[in-house]
């Protein structure tokens, strides 16, 4: 009876100790999974804050398209060196309502919902972010890293400040990439000297750039140019362009 006893005791003590170890190993990896979270967030900080006054050297788009064809035409400009039309006509096209949201487009997004599509959703704030800071795809990771990462830079930088960026990466044709680069190949001039016309045309690309033609537009991407060019006309009548233009 007494080593029977012995015996039920030690099984008692070595799975009471196997608990123990368990749970030790989880509690380990829970603080190490949070290090990691916080790690990360604080490099993203770090990004968001150095690139409120320091330009992007590159994007994980344009290193992917530099990898594929073995170079891509960019050139970055200040905001202040790129026409009105071209901004607002960017605007016009991508998110009419870039003043008035703080990052994401609640009514764009409910419409979507309705629609069952998510296109015509994403923000010229939410396109930055996984132009700059992301990747392309739609993966749910990277909507959710969208989708905390977009609220920080609104607050962190300024209206102008995240236009002056997505004019400069966004990609504008097959290894082209802002707005500047656009202009010099397509027009011959520099961004601050497009006409209107050629700013809504650019700007019509802009869903599209690898199978949208800016110099060979089609019915359709004419009449999407048309339409931009009303639509940039509008928001500068109603306010809608003022926390970017002077």
């Amino acid at each position: 009876m007494a080593k029977k006893a012995a015996r039920k005791s030690r099984g008692k003590k070595n799975k009471a100790s196997r608990s123990k170890k368990s749970t030790g190993l989880i509690a380990r990896i829970r603080r190490w999974v949070l290090r990691a979270v916080l790690g990360i967030a604080a490099v993203f900080l770090a990004l968001i804050l150095i690139y409120a006054v320091v330009n992007p050297p590159i994007t994980h788009t344009i290193w992917s398209e530099w990898r594929r064809l073995g170079k891509v035409e960019r050139d970055w400009v200040p905001i202040e060196e790129i026409s009105p039309v071209m901004a607002r006509s960017a605007v016009a096209a991508e998110d009419a309502n870039f003043c008035l949201h703080w990052g994401f487009d609640v009514e764009a997004i409910r419409d979507a919902l309705e629609d069952g599509s998510s296109r015509g959703a994403s923000t010229i704030s939410q396109q930055v972010v996984k132009n700059v800071f992301l990747w392309q795809g739609r993966s749910w990771v990277r909507k959710a890293l969208e989708t905390s990462i977009t609220p920080i830079v609104e607050i962190v930088w300024s209206k102008q400040r995240i236009l002056e960026v997505y004019l400069n990466v966004a990609e504008t044709g097959q290894g082209v990439f802002g707005v500047e680069a656009a202009a010099q190949k397509y027009y011959g001039v520099s961004a601050a000297k497009m006409s209107p016309v050629q700013a809504s045309r650019i700007a019509a690309i802009l869903p599209s750039p690898r199978k949208r033609s800016v110099t060979d537009p089609s019915v359709r991407t004419r009449r999407r140019a048309a339409s931009i060019l009303d639509g940039a006309a509008t928001i500068r009548a109603d306010g809608r362009a003022e926390c970017f233009e002077d």
